[in-house]
């Protein structure tokens, strides 16, 4: 039997070429933009919760001198040269009430970590050193002599007068205690002050914390400190015209309800200037630029010709008042006129500094008719 053979396959098929893997489509990927590099930031709240709370203690510190004025006032009843004014008495009343009050709103307002509170307390904390490191120089320069003047009298009024070793080394050592106290709470303080609300930081914080605008925020700084001295002076000015109505007007001292007038006319133009300035208004600086001299020259010739001393007996002071003021080395030596013309002076130069936040609009574009044919 014959073997099977197997049937022919036929021709082997072909391989089929493997086809590539397939190639995932590319996706077009967006480049992320570039983050602007931010700086550093550092909240300090905690340094603003301090120095709040430094305010704090400084405004109930001023608020404690309130009743020291009163206790004054009780003893001046049996000293030889006379009881308190009832003026002088509601003067020093007030401006210690309104130092207080001022501080510990202030003070209130940097625990808070608030807009305003950081504004306010930068601008005043200015004002406070330049206004304070005059006070120093003057104490220093006022004192010594004021202090011999004083041991003088009490060599002559009194026999058995201690040694004048002794009393010079005392009086010394009073008379540093007085200067170094007033350097740090008038210079080393308000410096601080200065220095910690005037950083990034802290303005960075007190937006955070306080998002919403706030009124401090409509204006400048610089314009801002100023709009506050000229509002302060004219409370200043006001309390003045109510207690010490004494105003220097070219020459000679107004007393009485013409002085009063004057300091109340003087206080409502200060107002005026104050809110102009706040608003950026052209015209309120240069109305500001243009009082400034007058008044300059205004007490110039008044404390170059009147009398103090008169104007001060047409207000009720007695003899006794009137020579101690008379003794001073301040009424004396023209220091207030110093102190007076440097004060207004540098504001004066602070106006002018000023003129580059009161650029005049620029005038609007109009559109060239075309001309007509014809």
């Amino acid at each position: 039997m014959d073997s099977a053979t197997p049937p022919d396959p036929g021709p082997a098929p072909e391989p089929v070429p493997e086809l590539p893997a397939a190639i995932p489509p590319v996706v077009p990927v967006a480049a992320a933009p570039l983050l602007p590099d931010v700086p550093a930031y550092r909240d300090r709240g905690t340094g603003l919760v301090i120095f709040g709370v430094f305010q704090i203690i400084l405004g109930l510190l001023a608020a404690l001198m309130v009743p020291l004025v009163a206790l004054g006032a009780f003893m001046s009843h049996l000293a030889p040269g006379g009881a308190m004014r009832p003026g002088q008495f509601v003067s020093g009343v007030a401006t210690y009430g309104f130092i207080a009050a001022a501080l510990l709103g202030l003070g209130i307002g940097s625990v808070q970590m608030k807009r305003w509170a950081r504004a306010l307390t930068l601008v005043t904390s200015w004002y406070w050193l330049i206004m304070g490191a005059l006070v120093t120089v003057l104490l220093t320069a006022v004192l010594p002599v004021t202090m011999r003047s004083a041991l003088a009298q009490m060599k002559q009024s009194a026999a058995d007068a201690p040694s004048p070793e002794v009393s010079t080394g005392i009086m010394a050592v009073l008379l540093t205690l007085i200067i170094l106290f007033a350097t740090f709470f008038l210079v080393l303080v308000p410096i601080a002050f200065v220095v910690f609300y005037s950083r990034k930081d802290v303005a960075e914080t007190c937006r955070r914390r306080d998002p919403v605008e706030r009124w401090t925020d409509r204006t400048p700084l610089p314009v801002l400190g100023a709009s506050i001295v000229l509002f302060t002076g004219a409370l200043y000015l006001l309390l003045t015209g109510m207690t010490t109505p004494l105003f220097p007007f070219f020459g000679r001292y107004l007393t009485g309800i013409a002085g009063s007038v004057c300091l109340f006319l003087m206080a409502a133009l200060d107002v005026y200037l104050a809110i102009a300035l706040f608003r950026l208004q052209s015209s309120g600086w240069w109305i500001a630029a243009f009082a400034m001299p007058i008044r300059l020259l205004s007490v110039v010739l008044t404390y170059a010709r009147a009398d103090m001393m008169q104007a001060y007996s047409k207000m009720g002071m007695s003899d006794a008042q009137l020579e101690a003021l008379n003794s001073s080395p301040i009424f004396r030596g023209h220091v207030l006129l110093w102190w007076s013309l440097i004060s207004m002076v540098l504001f004066f130069g602070y106006l002018l500094w000023l003129k580059r936040y009161f650029k005049a609009p620029a005038p609007a574009k109009t559109e060239a008719l075309p001309a007509q044919a014809g």
